[in-house]
């Protein structure tokens, strides 16, 4: 059965037209390699795209029109800003077995010499393509088709940033795996590539973060795309965090594959930007696979969170779990639109949605349009999403007990976000968000 989405908080959006292009091109050397082809292949699809407008579906609640494209230029090496030290701090309450940062043209790498013994590639992109093109080549435009959307077929074509992770059959990663992208320049543009190929039977955990200054009041662009793939019986933990500047436009198509028996725990946390459409998707191909998706937001000011989430049921058996929670204040917007997906072989699947949405302020707004769409019996899906206010019996018990209102809230905040919290496998990614949901509540606290 198909069953229609229930729109929440809908309204129509003004239809806008799309920005001009950009004022750059990659370099792409015509020397017959498979990536270089790749590169060519993907920016003819971006030209051949046209830019989505909120006529296009997937974006009728997020309007890019005043996307100032032509005041992009490429990254260089030419600004230096000093990383915050608490951005270099382990996230992952343990050594880290390896950890790269990704800052324009500057790279860092290191990686445990005894992963390294056991096979483990963990690299930037860029000395991943150029030592490693039998990996790159089992997983770079296998799992996303550049030809799927505009920013992604850009990112494809024009990322020098990125990484690569490989973990070989059997190998157990024990130690966490970090990397962060760092972009500092003014009306920077800055794209990037994330390739994770897992072999059968093997785990890793691995967090990933993209950042950038907060003061930064001038245009930053980011695009990216991010291909996981998940082999028979291997388990990937992943956690992704999002602190751009209020000053960044941000651009992910992100899609994990998961054979047979294998499991994903993929964590979200997005806190910055000025506006963020993300496309993530979790294809179930092999029977027994699951994969647990987890998102936090909070924004505030002006900012717009778009995410677009899917969980396709390909195989029999298969199990997915989504639980996104968000909080808004000032003018902010949310926007979360979800899919499960159950293809006519995938008997037997159980999946399941949720979306939690909490307005701090009156001018926030959030729009939640849960999914379902299955095309055989014997299933078990379910979805479910809301919007609300903080519950004023709640606020009146916690004043009654001599709380001030501001406090009140910001303890009723904390206890609507602990459900996320207690799926976040580290004290210190924890603590990064519970310290951004004190700072935003201060603001409230002190306004």
């Amino acid at each position: 059965m198909t069953e229609s989405p229930v729109i929440i908080r809908r309204s129509s959006a003004p239809q806008a037209q799309a920005p001009k292009e950009f004022n750059f091109k990659p370099d792409i050397i015509e020397d017959g390699s498979f990536y270089q082809m790749y590169r060519k292949q993907a920016w003819e699809y971006y030209q051949a795209l046209k830019f989505p407008t909120v006529k296009d579906d997937a974006w009728r609640w997020t309007d890019i029109s005043k996307l100032p494209v032509e005041s992009f230029k490429l990254e260089s090496d030419n600004h230096v800003v000093r990383i915050p030290d608490e951005l270099m701090e382990p996230v992952a309450d343990a050594t880290h077995g390896g950890e790269i940062l990704l800052d324009g043209e500057h790279r860092q790498v290191n990686l445990n010499p005894e992963l390294e013994s056991a096979g483990v590639v963990f690299t930037d992109l860029k000395d991943g393509l150029a030592r490693y093109p039998q990996i790159a080549e089992k997983i770079l435009g296998k799992v996303i088709d550049p030809k799927e959307e505009k920013f992604g077929a850009l990112a494809a074509a024009m990322a020098s940033s990125g990484v690569m992770l490989y973990v070989p059959k059997g190998v157990n990663v024990s130690t966490p795996l970090h990397s962060l992208l760092w972009m500092s320049g003014p009306y920077e543009a800055s794209f990037s590539h994330l390739l994770v190929y897992l072999d059968e039977g093997s785990s890793a955990t691995y967090v990933h973060e993209s950042s950038s200054p907060v003061e930064d009041a001038t245009p930053g662009f980011h695009s990216g795309i991010m291909e996981i793939f998940v082999g028979a019986g291997a388990h990937l933990r992943f956690v992704e965090l999002q602190s751009f500047g209020e000053n960044v436009w941000n651009f992910m198509h992100e899609r994990v594959k998961v054979d047979n028996g294998g499991e994903v725990e993929w964590i979200f946390g997005a806190l910055g930007s000025h506006l963020t459409k993300n496309f993530s998707e979790l294809d179930l191909i092999g029977k027994g696979s699951t994969g647990k998706m987890s998102g936090f937001y909070f924004s505030q000011h002006k900012q717009h969170l778009d995410y677009d989430t899917q969980q396709n049921h390909l195989a029999p058996n298969t199990t997915s779990d989504l639980l996104f929670k968000g909080a808004l204040l000032d003018e902010s917007r949310s926007v979360w639109q979800g899919m499960i997906y159950v293809a006519r072989n995938a008997t037997k699947s159980d999946g399941y949605q949720a979306n939690r949405n909490l307005v701090l302020s009156e001018g926030a707004r959030a729009d939640s349009i849960p999914g379902l769409e299955i095309l055989t019996d014997d299933v078990r899906c379910t979805h479910g999403a809301t919007v609300g206010k903080v519950d004023p019996e709640e606020l009146f018990y916690l004043e009654s007990r001599g709380l001030g209102s501001k406090d009140a809230e910001r303890m009723i905040v904390e206890g609507f976000f602990e459900p996320i919290m207690q799926r976040i496998p580290f004290e210190g990614v924890r603590k990064r968000f519970q310290q951004a949901i004190e700072q935003k509540m201060n603001e409230v606290v002190n306004s």
